[in-house]
Order: structure tokens, then sequence, then C-alpha cells
């Protein structure tokens, strides 16, 4: 029983995340993605922060996870009309 609360608030907790933080950390994310990527398509010949280097570097990092088989899962709740999706 005692599992079953804390696992609770955990995801209750988990749904706390403000926006700001959410930003925050895509944020990190594709700064990340810009520092190990952006190198590699410059070099390709792409010049750094046009559309088509941009998508090297999205196309580089999604080869790259998939690769790695860096994949994740994505449930969803409703309720009263509001739906809360957790990626895991």
């Amino acid at each position: 029983m005692r599992a079953f609360a804390l696992s609770v608030l955990m995801m209750f907790l988990a749904g706390c995340v403000t926006q700001a933080e959410r930003a925050a950390r895509v944020q990190r994310d594709v700064d990340d993605m810009i520092r190990v990527y952006g190198p590699g398509c410059e070099r390709l010949g792409f010049k750094p922060d046009s559309d088509p280097w941009r998508d090297c570097v999205l196309r580089m990092s999604t080869k790259d996870s998939l690769e790695r088989r860096d994949f994740t899962t994505t449930s969803c709740v409703e309720s009263r009309g509001f739906l809360h999706c957790s990626t895991f």
C-alpha cells in the first residue's frame, strides 16, 4: 500500500514541472544538438544558422538517436476534458 501511495505521489509531483522549466530543458537539448552536430554540418558545407544547416543538425541528431536505439514512450491520460501526456 505504501508503494502505491508513493508511486501516486511521484506521478503527481512529476506533473508539477512548470512551462518555464520545460522550455529551459528544450533549450538545453537544442544547445547540446548544436554543440555536437553543428561543426559536422559546417564541415559538410552548410552555412551556420541557415535552414539547411538546422535541417542537417536535426537529421544527424535523429540518426544518432536511432542508432543508439534511444526510444521513448509517451502515454496520455484524459480526465474531465484535460489531457496529460508523459514521456519516458
